[in-house]
This record gives structure tokens, sequence and C-alpha cells, in this order.
């Protein structure tokens, strides 16, 4: 199954440049911030649902979406192993920004929670395009891996938007803020 890079990505795999470090060091560093991702991730669906409580309509919908990403982190937790990668040391602080983020859009209602997941997921399927692009030649296996996760991470999207994300009040300014700090988290986890 062929899958469609964004616009904005080509099919021209990244130029390496003086001091970038070894191949083995870039897979670390992916490795080590998609880990980072999918912990947060599953931290965001967490908040949401303890916010939004067991009778909502949108419960078993977050519920499928949280065990998707707990899958995708027991796959990182196995390769961080494997490859003997260490996580990211900011672990801690996804922890609890990743549920506070969850909860406080589960506070201002389900459409700002799925408002949430829409600029989340479409930050992360940039990023798994371009770690796809940079791996697919030398990590075909990792790169494949990573082509199923960004699936789920776009099915998660246009879920979002199908139960109205766009539709939130300031949605456009909600989800610029998300993804400002998604960008950052994973300049930070690659690094720290």
């Amino acid at each position: 199954m062929t899958e469609r890079l964004p616009e904005h990505e080509t099919n021209t795999p990244r130029m390496r440049l003086p001091g970038d470090g070894s191949r083995e060091e870039a897979v670390a560093r992916m490795l080590r911030v998609d880990h980072a991702g999918e912990y947060g991730a599953a931290r965001i669906y967490r908040g949401q649902l303890d916010v939004l409580g067991e009778r909502h309509p949108m419960h078993d919908t977050i519920r499928e979406m949280e065990a998707q990403e707990k899958a995708h982190l027991e796959t990182f937790d196995r390769m961080l192993l494997d490859r003997e990668v260490r996580p990211t040391l900011l672990a801690p602080i996804w922890h609890v920004a990743g549920y506070a983020l969850g909860a406080a859009t589960a506070l201002l209602g389900p459409r700002a929670a799925m408002a949430c997941t829409a600029a989340v997921e479409e930050v992360i399927d940039g990023h798994y395009s371009g770690q796809i692009q940079d791996l697919d030649a030398d990590e075909p296996q990792l790169a494949e891996t990573l082509r199923e996760f960004r699936a789920d991470e776009i099915a998660h999207r246009d879920t979002a938007l199908e139960h109205g994300a766009a539709a939130t009040p300031g949605y456009e300014l909600l989800s610029a803020v998300i993804k400002t700090g998604c960008r950052a988290a994973i300049w930070l986890s690659k690094r720290i």
C-alpha cells in the first residue's frame, strides 16, 4: 500500500550534515522521540477519558484510540530495549503534560478534546512522514512500522474532525498552540 506524503514532503532522502552524528545515533533519536510521543498521546487520551467519563458518547471512540497508542508504545518499548536506546529523560514531564492537555481540552468540551486530537495527530503525521522518508532505504522494517502507526494517527485525526473538532470555538488558535507545543516536545525529546 503506497501512502502519499504531505505536499511539503519530497521523495528525496534528507541530507546528512556535518555534526549530525552517526546513522545509529539518528535512529536512536527517532526511537526516543517516537516513544515519548506515543507515551504522551496515551496520556492525552487518558486525561480526556477521565474528564469525559464512561457515560460520554465519545468514551468508546477515545478509549479505542488510547488502546492503539498504548500498542504503539509497547512496540517502541521493545525497540528501545532491543537497540539499547534510553528513553527521554523528560518522560515525567510528558506524563503530567500529556494528561493535563487531555484533561484541560476535555474540560472545554468534547469538541475541544477532538480539536486537541486533530492538532496532535496532524503534527505526528508530518513527523512520521519525514522519518519514513529518511529511513526507507536503510531501515525498511522500521519504516514499515512507522507507516502502519502513521495510518492509525491519520485515522485518529480524521475521527476527531468527523466528531466536530473544527467546530470548536477558537479552533484555529487552540490548534496552533497545541501544534507548537507538540513540535517543541519533539525537539526536546530528541535531545534530552
